[in-house]
């Protein structure tokens, strides 16, 4: 069941916020932008009405075990209230466990290093996600 709209992913942390989307097809995720937390809400909404998103895969960092710990409650308290300030669009919860530490191990560590600090990398691990679901939604 494909929806009218491009999907888009998060990954969530506290202090920034990595953001893909798919193309209009739904087949291809592509790392977009990284946010300030804080900030996510009025980019969501300018992102919705700019890109016709429909539906939102976010990340839920659970445990190793696969179990809901403080982070993963969190992101998923973040949902919740993003599900009530967007009712028209989807949210789908996403199991993330690794996803960005695989975005850091395939991305360029010297790529904008500024004094020994490695960039962001939040929105390659938002496309990781993306990718994985779309793929795995192209399976159902």
């Amino acid at each position: 069941m494909t929806g009218a709209g491009r999907v888009a992913a998060l990954d969530l942390g506290t202090v920034r916020t990595g953001v893909a989307l798919s193309d209009p097809d739904r087949v291809i995720a592509a790392p977009l932008d990284v946010v300030p937390s804080g900030e996510l809400t009025v980019y969501l909404r300018d992102l919705f009405a700019s890109q016709t998103v429909d539906e939102v895969v976010v990340g839920v960092p659970k445990t190793l075990a696969g179990e809901v710990g403080p982070q993963a409650s969190g992101v998923l308290d973040t949902i919740a209230r993003l599900r009530r300030e967007f009712p028209g669009v989807r949210f789908v919860e996403w199991d993330e466990r690794l996803t960005t530490r695989m975005a850091v191990a395939g991305g360029s560590r010297k790529a904008g290093k500024k004094k020994g600090r490695r960039p962001p990398v939040d929105h390659l691990a938002a496309a990781r996600i993306l990718q994985e679901y779309l793929a795995r939604r192209g399976d159902l």
